[in-house]
């Protein structure tokens, strides 16, 4: 099989489009309302520990609104219902399933919420495709805490040195690599699986 044996993806903007300025876009407010909003909410530190599941989805929306309280209502509807928060890249299965072709496990490693796990249900169809992994909020950790990339390694008996880690952030490929993991930043599938064949 050559270097690796395991292949860990980021979800966001990895294999789903986290689109999270086109569904506020999708409301109808002006460009200074959509700003506002966004730095109350998935601009703000909150949205970290929403990831992390350390707070609930009711208390997550009051932290918003307190954020920016003069918004309140737009806040509350933004976040009402988020099932257009992602969509799945048409590329993100056929990916899956040519690794899985190749022999290599493949695992997820994700910082991502309760809320969208459950409400974006449906753009997450490949999970059953992949070998396992961990969303952040079942587990109170979140990338790039050195705690969540061992709890990997530990769940799934990784060697770190076997396996190939791709996230849109900088700052969680870091943390990978800091953890023995091989790391990239994930710059689309056609690359990807250059790095992972090589």
């Amino acid at each position: 099989m050559g270097r690796y044996d395991t292949v860990i993806l980021d979800i966001g903007n990895v294999l789903v489009d986290f689109c999270w300025k086109a569904h506020i876009d999708s409301f109808g407010y002006d460009d200074e309302i959509k700003e506002r909003i966004a730095k109350a909410s998935v601009l703000s530190d909150d949205w970290n520990e929403f990831d992390r599941g350390a707070i609930e989805e009711d208390e997550i929306i009051e932290r918003f609104v307190e954020n920016d309280p003069g918004i309140e209502t737009e806040i509350r509807n933004t976040y009402a219902d988020i099932t257009t928060l992602l969509k799945q890249y048409d590329g993100a299965k056929p990916f899956i399933l040519k690794l899985k072709e190749l022999g290599f496990r493949v695992l997820y490693l994700s910082n991502f919420s309760r809320k969208a796990e459950v409400e974006c249900a449906k753009e997450l169809d490949f999970i059953p495709l992949t070998d396992g992994g961990i969303l952040s909020w079942h587990y109170k950790l979140i990338k790039p805490e050195p705690a969540i990339y061992e709890l990997l390694i530990d769940m799934y008996d990784l060697d770190p040195k076997r396996c190939i880690f791709f996230d849109d952030s900088k700052r969680n490929v870091e943390g990978a690599r800091r953890c023995g993991f091989d790391a990239e930043v994930f710059k689309g599938y056609d690359e990807a699986m250059k790095l992972i064949t090589q």
